[in-house]
C-alpha cells in the first residue's frame, strides 16, 4: 500500500526538497513527517511552506535543518535542527521539534482564560446617569 497518509498530504504538497535529499527521497521523507501534518491542518495550504535540507550527508558534522514558514496574523519563521548521525532519527527529531514550535505559536496566539474575554459585555443601561 503506497498511499500517503491523510496527515501528509500537506506535507507532501507544501515540502520543498533542498540539499541533500534526492527526488527518489520524497515519499520516505513525507512519511517521516507526516504526524507533522495535523498540527499544519488548522492552516490553509497557502500558508504553510515547509523546506528540509541535510548538510554534509553521513558525515561527521552532518546537521539536519526542517524550516517551516507559517503566514495567517503575521508570517512566522520556524527552524528545527539535528545533528543526529542516523538520518530517520533526525527526521524524527527535527519533526518532533518543529510539532512542540507550531504548538507553542498556536498556544501564543489563541485567547486563553482571560477573564474579560469569559464576561459578558457591561449593560449599555447601567451607564445612563440618574434623575
Amino acid at each position: 500500500m503506497n498511499a500517503v497518509p491523510a496527515d501528509a498530504s500537506v506535507i507532501d504538497q507544501r515540502l520543498q526538497l533542498a540539499t541533500g535529499f534526492h527526488a527518489s527521497e520524497r515519499d520516505w521523507v513525507v512519511e517521516r513527517l507526516a504526524a507533522l501534518g495535523s498540527r499544519l491542518r488548522s492552516y490553509r495550504d497557502d500558508q504553510v511552506e515547509l523546506e528540509i535540507a541535510v548538510k554534509d550527508r553521513e558525515g561527521v558534522d552532518q546537521r539536519v535543518v526542517l524550516q517551516c514558514w507559517l503566514s495567517s496574523a503575521h508570517r512566522l519563521h520556524l527552524i528545527a535542527t539535528s545533528a543526529e548521525q542516523e538520518l530517520s532519527t533526525a527526521l524524527n527529531e527535527v519533526r518532533d521539534e518543529l510539532i512542540r514550535q507550531v504548538d507553542d505559536a498556536k498556544t501564543r496566539t489563541e485567547p486563553r482564560s482571560n477573564r474579560a474575554l469569559r464576561s459578558s459585555p457591561p449593560d449599555p443601561r447601567s451607564d445612563q446617569r440618574a434623575t
